[in-house]
């Protein structure tokens, strides 16, 4: 399941996960935020790697890449296999 994939990434990764997750999406940090229901501070601080994503909002990006079909999944592995 993702879910298990992400929560086990390290923190640097998530964030830069969550930055491509984002920019494939073309999506700013403002408008991801308000597609997970979070705020921009949150978003930004995921991505610089000051924190880490609640198992909601783990939910949500899960969500978010299985919506992007192959693309999101490719990024999962890259991701995970690293």
């Amino acid at each position: 399941m993702a879910i298990q994939k992400i929560l086990v990434i390290n923190q640097p990764k998530v964030g830069k996960l969550i930055r491509e997750i984002r920019k494939l999406t073309c999506l700013t940090q403002e408008q991801f935020a308000a597609k997970l229901g979070v705020t921009y501070p949150t978003v930004n601080r995921w991505e610089n790697g000051r924190a880490k994503p609640s198992p909601l909002a783990i939910q949500k990006i899960e969500n978010l890449l299985q919506e992007m079909g192959e693309q999101g999944q490719q990024l999962l592995t890259k991701y995970y296999a690293e």
